[in-house]
């Protein structure tokens, strides 16, 4: 295996490394084993993982003498459910997992977080590792402990904070993604680069379809840099009290989209994220922050690879309706004291938490995307 590298994320005793490379889930054992209070493990997937990626995992686990249990989860967004949630934790109940015991999440950014909060509610709290096999849940998801689940009132608005004890991304498991996962997944990547490192997106734009066309250098480069980024704003704030609530870029607009749409598969998150980005940068344009040239930039980057590049065409019928979903956005879980909260830029690279958002500005912004 020829692993590229560790990350740490540094919260004290509560630190735990990220350990990204290829052929990782063959080796999974090594990683784990030192972390349990026995050998034993309950792991947790879908439909879509189990055939894929399980038996690698099984595999490397028997080999250390650890027993497993295996939990399958239906795959999709709806699966981030009350109902779910229930089902999961009577199986883990049923089979005797302990409070010392370790969940293995094994699957993408539904899996990591229905586990993660499984994880965080089990007996007051189980420790948890997190394997994630979507670019998504590599570079974002998976990494920082939000766990939740979404209700019909919005995305992830029940959950808990619940770090892993151990984070194992394979590169090798993305060659088997379908391209329309990579790409949400991708929008994540560019997410990091918008934020805070326009050095990254311009080198985003230069080799970003190399690394969504399969060249192993650039994807690794891609995971490894987005991992250090959020393991630094997580290790700075942990709560989401301050900084950390950068990592919601586009992310406001993007559950609003999701709600609308009633997390039906028509809208995968990362599009709704990157659809989410052109707004908070027409939104900044339009408030006399960013260029139009910025603006411009990010769209056509997006529009290049096959994101959203602005409002997606999933839509509900009738067509979006600006006032519904600001409406959403009043349910957003940053609100404060009535407040949106809307990360907004002053640049490539330079965004900021800002609360002090008209109205009357996000309508004008969705009216305007609406009329395009």
């Amino acid at each position: 295996m020829s692993e590229f590298g560790t990350v740490r994320v540094a919260l004290a005793e509560r630190g735990y490394d990220i350990v990204v490379g290829r052929g990782i889930l063959a080796e999974a054992a090594k990683y784990i084993q030192p972390l349990l209070a026995r050998p034993r493990v309950a792991i947790v997937t879908d439909a879509n993982v189990e055939p894929l990626h399980l038996p690698v995992l099984l595999e490397s686990l028997n080999r250390a003498g650890i027993q497993s249990t295996v939990t399958v989860m239906p795959a999709g967004e709806e699966t981030k459910s009350f109902a779910h949630l229930e089902r999961l934790l009577d199986q883990l109940l049923d089979a005797r997992i302990e409070r010392t015991d370790t969940i293995v999440a094994l699957g993408g950014g539904v899996i990591g977080d229905l586990t993660g909060f499984a994880a965080s509610v089990l007996r007051r709290g189980t420790p948890v590792i997190q394997i994630p096999t979507t670019l998504l849940a590599q570079v974002d998801a998976c990494i920082g402990g939000k766990t939740g689940i979404d209700t019909r009132q919005g995305k992830n608005l029940v959950g808990a904070f619940h770090q892993p004890r151990l984070v194992l991304e394979d590169i090798s498991v993305l060659d088997t993604l379908p391209r329309r996962e990579l790409l949400a997944g991708y929008a994540e990547v560019v997410k990091y680069g918008l934020l805070g490192d326009a050095r990254f997106f311009e080198w985003l734009e230069q080799n970003g379809r190399k690394a969504l066309a399969g060249d192993q250098a650039a994807r690794s480069y891609a995971v490894l840099t987005s991992a250090r980024m959020k393991a630094e704003v997580v290790a700075g704030d942990e709560r989401e009290s301050g900084q950390r609530a950068l990592l919601n870029l586009g992310h406001t607009f993007a559950h609003a989209l999701e709600t609308e749409l009633g997390y039906d598969g028509r809208l995968l998150h990362g599009e709704a994220v990157a659809a989410g980005m052109v707004l908070a940068f027409e939104l900044s344009q339009k408030m006399g922050l960013v260029t139009a040239a910025d603006t411009a930039r990010v769209r056509h980057h997006l529009a290049q690879v096959g994101l959203p590049a602005g409002l997606p065409a999933a839509a509900p019928a009738g067509g979006w309706n600006p006032r519904r979903l600001l409406d959403h956005m009043g349910q957003d879980k940053k609100v404060k004291s009535g407040a949106l909260t809307f990360i907004l830029l002053k640049g490539i690279g330079r965004a900021f938490v800002s609360r002090e958002v008209a109205e009357r500005d996000v309508l004008g912004v969705l009216e305007s995307e609406i009329a395009a």
